[in-house]
């Protein structure tokens, strides 16, 4: 099973639209794909040489060494085809994307949903309309190999960018696809802000893990947090504009009170003047510190036109 460039899919980002740190305490997540980035396994030509090619491959020998040690510990769940993927990486395989790493939006995600759907043995179709069984166990082959790069994974980035659908995340073994409404005017939508600063999600994650010790704080993430985020989901499907933005107010204020540690100090202030505004509501964008910061608004042009010193992109129409 070598490698050839002509049968490489390519795999987009995603955007956890809601479940940061919430999805942690078992609630409810949102999550769509985000076809604006996108990345694909190709062999480099004997004229291609660059710094990020050739840190490419090594990421992926890296990943080859520890998929044989797994293998030899008798811990991976699935067949993995090693002896095709070294071949390769000796060749000169490595991923050709552009999704900035760091900003969450899934470039660890990409690559493990293009590893497997090359390298994977019985492999389930990216095509179509998987059952809640068959996308379960995807989730959990893919938290085996992405946690190679985190540490730890929960598959869902992976899960996401393979699937290439929307994923309503009920629990850790309830995942659905869903359709996102219409957009009913056109003139709102879901847009990333770039705070052009890259983050990790481990220390981040670990953060939060010692902030809900306090016993105060686990309240309000279960009486608040919790029920803000299912709520916004449950209004954004059923197209409930009106409902959603209500809620969205109560979720802004609660990180940017409760998780301020999180938001950029160079944004916190127009943070603060959209919740004053309610022009637009900005929140967290997967682990927070950097990376992107999602926004909703119901009217986007003058949202952009108040954040023009901010790179802003629309990513899905309300």
């Amino acid at each position: 099973m070598t490698y050839s460039n002509t049968d490489s899919p390519t795999f987009h980002s995603k955007v956890l639209l809601f479940g940061e740190y919430s999805l942690i305490l078992n609630s409810m997540g949102l999550a769509l794909p985000y076809p604006l980035f996108q990345g694909r396994l190709v062999l480099k030509h004997i004229t291609d040489s660059s710094r990020r090619i050739d840190q490419s491959n090594r990421e992926l020998k890296a990943f080859c060494d520890y998929m044989k040690l797994r293998k030899r510990q008798q811990a991976l769940s699935f067949d993995f085809d090693i002896n095709s993927m070294e071949f390769d990486v000796a060749q000169g395989l490595y991923f050709q994307s552009n999704i900035p790493q760091g900003f969450g939006v899934g470039s660890s995600g990409a690559l493990t949903a293009a590893l497997y759907d090359r390298y994977v043995y019985d492999k389930i179709a990216h095509n179509g309309h998987p059952s809640n069984d068959e996308i379960v166990q995807l989730k959990k082959i893919f938290a085996e190999m992405e946690s190679h790069f985190h540490g730890s994974s929960s598959g869902v980035d992976p899960l996401i960018c393979y699937l290439d659908l929307p994923l309503l995340i009920r629990s850790k073994t309830h995942i659905e696809t869903v359709q996102l409404p219409r957009p009913t005017t056109n003139c709102g939508g879901i847009f990333l802000l770039n705070t052009g600063r890259p983050r990790k999600t481990e220390p981040l994650v670990n953060l939060f893990l010692e902030k809900m010790q306090n016993q105060e704080f686990a309240e309000l993430c279960r009486n608040e947090l919790i029920p803000y985020n299912e709520n916004c989901i449950r209004y954004l499907l059923a197209g409930q504009t009106d409902n959603l933005f209500d809620e969205l107010a109560k979720l802004s204020a609660f990180q940017l009170q409760h998780l301020n540690q999180m938001i950029p100090p160079l944004f916190r202030q127009i943070w603060q003047y959209g919740l004053d505004s309610g022009l637009y509501y900005l929140k967290l964008c997967g682990a927070g510190g950097g990376g992107f910061i999602l926004g909703f608004t119901k009217d986007f042009t003058a949202t952009r036109g108040h954040l023009e010193d901010y790179q802003s992109r629309i990513a899905y129409r309300l």
